[in-house]
C-alpha cells in the first residue's frame, strides 16, 4: 500500500486588541469557507518561516517574535489539497493591533489561490452565523473561545477538520 501524502500548512489565528480574528473568505467549486491565512511549507522552510511568508503574502502583517503553536490538524481526504491526500495544518496565534489587510500578492494572485476578501470576525458573530459559508476548521467559534479564555495550551491540541 503506497504511503500517504499529505501537504504540510501553517495557518495564522491573528487576534487584534479587541479579539477579532481575521479570516479569508476563500471561494472553492462547491462552497466558500472562511479560513486563517496560511499555506504550504516550501522546501527548506522552517514552520514559522513559512507562517511569517503566507501572512506577510495574504494579508501584509509582519508576524514578528515566535508565535505560539496552538491547534494541530490531519486531514486525510483524497483531493483535499491539489495531488495530495489531505493536509496536515498547524496553526499559530499571532496578536495584533487591527489593520487593513493589504498582502503582497496581487487580486489575481489571491484569486488564484481561491482567496476573494479578508474581513474581521468577533466570535459572537462567527457563533451566532445562518448563512451559507462554513468556517474552517470545523468548530471555530468553541476552539476560538476556548483559547480565548483558557490562554495558549500547554502543547498543541489535536484537532478535527
Amino acid at each position: 500500500m503506497p504511503a500517504v501524502q499529505l501537504r504540510h500548512s501553517v495557518r495564522a489565528i491573528v487576534l487584534d486588541e479587541r479579539e477579532r480574528v481575521l479570516l479569508c473568505r476563500c471561494v472553492l467549486p462547491d462552497e466558500v469557507v472562511w479560513i486563517t491565512p496560511g499555506g504550504g511549507i516550501e522546501a527548506g522552510e522552517t514552520p514559522r518561516a513559512a507562517l511569517r511568508r503566507e501572512v506577510r503574502e495574504e494579508v501584509g502583517l509582519a508576524v514578528e517574535g515566535t508565535p505560539p503553536h496552538v491547534w494541530h490538524q490531519e486531514i486525510v481526504a483524497p483531493g483535499h489539497a491539489a495531488g495530495y491526500d489531505g493536509v496536515i495544518n498547524d496553526y499559530y496565534l499571532v496578536r495584533t493591533r487591527s489593520f487593513r489587510p493589504e498582502g503582497a500578492l496581487s487580486d489575481e494572485e489571491l484569486a488564484a489561490e481561491n482567496l476573494a476578501g479578508f474581513r474581521w470576525w468577533r466570535l459572537d458573530e462567527i457563533a451566532a452565523y445562518q448563512g451559507p459559508d462554513f468556517f474552517g476548521p470545523s468548530g471555530m467559534a468553541a476552539l476560538l473561545a476556548d483559547l480565548l479564555t483558557g490562554g495558549v495550551p500547554e502543547r498543541p491540541l489535536s484537532i478535527g477538520p
